[in-house]
């Protein structure tokens, strides 16, 4: 999962970044509100990990912005030394997900974001994967609409499946990027709209089959289901 950290403490984000990385998740440091905010504006996570005092601008006003702002509700975690039952409970009224007493130790912290990502993004244990009319096989990594196999690369079929996981949020290409090519790679920006070009032809992801694959502007893609008879009535993503 991609994580920010938003902490003005390098030496407490930089532990944190090791044991989240360690586990398998892709870390991404913050010592500025300011700074994740305007990444936020530009790029997805699947979850924020906030401390509560930062000098520009308190974890709770950060959170607020994000559920003012951010279309998906992205769960978030407070963690800070702020220990009064007061602050806890003004956390989680304000939207947190969970709340974390600093200095964390590696085997709670790891629970704790464990356990709120499983609860917003439930993990599929089994080998298939069914979406609508496309099952995917986990194992061999192929899609089936109905009985018919349709011919994917391994990278299709990552990027297939990331779409369907979240669909109707958008993804940021930065997103897209780290969760199918992986976080060092640096391939060309045509090489990410080849692949979504491919995947909208192969799974026919067209408004008449009840699926739209749309591009959000200077930020990236979301894939959208129809019902028969829906209106295309495109989103604004701010």
């Amino acid at each position: 999962m991609r994580i920010a950290l938003l902490d003005d403490d390098p030496t407490q984000t930089k532990w944190v970044k090791e044991v989240l990385e360690e586990a398998g998740h892709l870390c991404h440091e913050f010592n500025l509100s300011k700074s994740l905010i305007e990444r936020l504006r530009k790029d997805t996570f699947d979850l924020l990990v906030l401390d509560w005092n930062i000098p520009d601008m308190s974890g709770p006003e950060v959170l607020a912005w994000v559920r003012r702002h951010i279309e998906t509700s992205v769960p978030v975690i407070f963690m800070t030394n702020r220990t009064r039952e007061e602050d806890i409970v003004a956390g989680l009224n304000a939207g947190a997900d969970d709340y974390i007493f600093k200095p964390a130790r590696k085997i709670e912290l790891l629970a704790r974001v464990n356990a709120v990502l499983r609860r917003v993004y439930p993990i599929n244990l089994a080998e298939k994967e069914k979406h609508f009319d496309y099952t995917f096989n986990l194992k061999e990594k192929k899609i089936f609409f109905h009985e018919n196999e349709i011919e994917l690369t391994h990278k299709e079929f990552d990027l297939a499946l990331l779409l369907f996981r979240h669909l109707s949020r958008p993804l940021s290409r930065s997103h897209i990027l780290e969760s199918v090519w992986g976080k060092e790679s640096d391939i060309p920006t045509r090489t990410m709209d080849t692949h979504i070009s491919r995947i909208r032809n192969k799974l026919e992801l067209r408004i008449e089959n009840g699926f739209k694959l749309a591009t959000v502007y200077s930020y990236g893609y979301r894939l959208e289901r129809f019902e028969p008879g829906e209106d295309d009535k495109d989103k604004e993503y701010n």
